[in-house]
C-alpha cells in the first residue's frame, strides 16, 4: 500500500510538473515511469533472488531476458537462480557469458569459479580463479582458492586462504566449519575441533558444525558430548552421530549405549537409531 501511494504521489508530482512545462511534458512524463519501474523491477529482482522459490526465480529471469536480452543484472540473476535449484553447469553458462560482456566484472569471475566448483570442475575453476588479480582479495574469492586448494590435497596453501577467508568476514563460522572439516578429512582430528569449536562461538545454531565437532571428537575417542547449545533432537541426532563413530573404529559397546541415549532423548523422531541398535542387537545373537 505505502509503495501504491510512493508510486501515485511520484506519478501526480510529475504530471504536475509537465502540466506547468507545456511542450515536453510527454518526455517527462516518460521519463520519470521509466525510473519508477526500474526501481520496482530491481526490488522484485532482489526479492526473487532471496525469498521467493528458486525454480519461479528461474522462469522469472528468464522472461525477463527474452524481453531485454544482454542486460547483465538480469543475466546475473539467472545465474544465481540456476545455482540455487541445482544446476551449476547451467549457472556456469550464465556467467561466461557476463564474464566476457563489457559489464563483467571480477566478482562475476568469482562466481564462475564458484559455479565450477559447484559443477565439480575443479581445473575450470582454478584458471578462473588464476585469472583474477591478486588485488582482488574478497572472502568468497579466498573461500574458493582454499577449497581448490584443498581438491589438490596442498595443506598448506588450504591453510593459508581459510586464514584469510575468515579474516575477511564479520561471519565467518562457515568458513571456519569448511576448514574444521579439512583438517577432518587429513586426519588432524585436535585441530578440527579447535575449529569446529570456534566457528559455533560466531554462530552458535549450525548444525553441521555441532555435528562435525563429535566427528572431531570421537576420533579421538571423545565419546562424550561437547558443551553447546542444542535441541532434544539435536542431542539425539549428535548422541546417533557418535555411536556411529565408534562402531565404526570397533568400540562396539561404546556405540550401543550411545544408540541407546540416543533413543531415550528422543524416541518420537529418532527411528534410526532404533534400527541400529536392533541390527547390532541381531548380529550378537546369530
Amino acid at each position: 500500500m505505502r509503495q501504491t501511494v510512493f508510486f501515485a504521489l511520484c506519478l501526480g508530482s510529475t504530471a504536475l510538473l509537465a502540466a506547468c512545462n507545456g511542450a515536453g511534458s510527454d518526455a517527462q512524463v516518460q521519463r520519470a515511469l521509466k525510473d519508477v519501474n526500474v526501481i520496482d523491477e530491481s526490488n522484485l529482482n532482489d526479492i526473487m533472488l532471496t525469498v521467493g522459490d528458486p525454480n519461479e526465480a528461474v522462469a522469472y529471469f528468464q522472461g525477463a531476458l527474452q524481453k531485454d536480452h544482454g542486460r547483465v543484472d538480469l543475466m546475473r540473476g539467472l545465474a544465481k537462480s540456476l545455482a540455487r535449484v541445482g544446476k551449476p553447469t547451467e549457472a556456469a553458462a550464465v556467467w561466461e557469458k557476463i564474464t566476457v560482456s563489457a559489464d563483467g566484472t571480477m566478482d562475476d569471475r568469482v562466481m564462475l569459479a564458484d559455479a565450477y566448483i559447484r559443477a565439480n570442475q575443479w581445473d575450470k575453476a582454478k584458471q578462473t580463479l588464476n585469472s583474477i588479480p591478486p588485488t582482488h582479495e574478497t572472502y568468497d574469492r579466498y573461500r574458493l582458492e582454499a577449497m581448490v586448494a584443498d581438491s589438490e590435497k596442498n595443506w598448506k596453501k588450504a591453510d593459508s586462504f581459510y586464514e584469510i577467508a575468515a579474516g575477511l568476514t564479520a561471519k565467518p563460522s562457515g568458513v571456519l566449519n569448511n576448514w574444521g572439516f579439512s583438517k577432518l578429512t587429513r586426519g588432524d582430528n585436535a585441530g578440527a575441533e579447535k575449529l569446529f569449536v570456534e566457528a559455533l562461538k560466531y554462530d552458535p545454531t549450525v548444525f553441521t558444525a555441532k555435528n562435525n565437532l563429535v566427528l572431531a571428537r570421537a576420533a579421538q575417542r571423545k565419546y562424550d558430548l561437547p558443551v553447546v547449545d542444542m535441541t532434544q533432537a539435536e542431542r539425539a541426532e549428535l548422541l546417533y552421530t557418535m555411536a556411529l563413530a565408534a562402531i565404526k573404529q570397533g568400540d562396539v559397546s561404546v556405540g550401543k549405549g550411545l544408540l541407546q541415549q540416543a533413543i531415550d532423548t528422543h524416541p518420537q523422531h529418532f527411528e534410526a537409531a532404533s534400527r541400529s541398535l536392533a541390527a547390532l542387537d541381531a548380529n550378537v545373537k546369530s
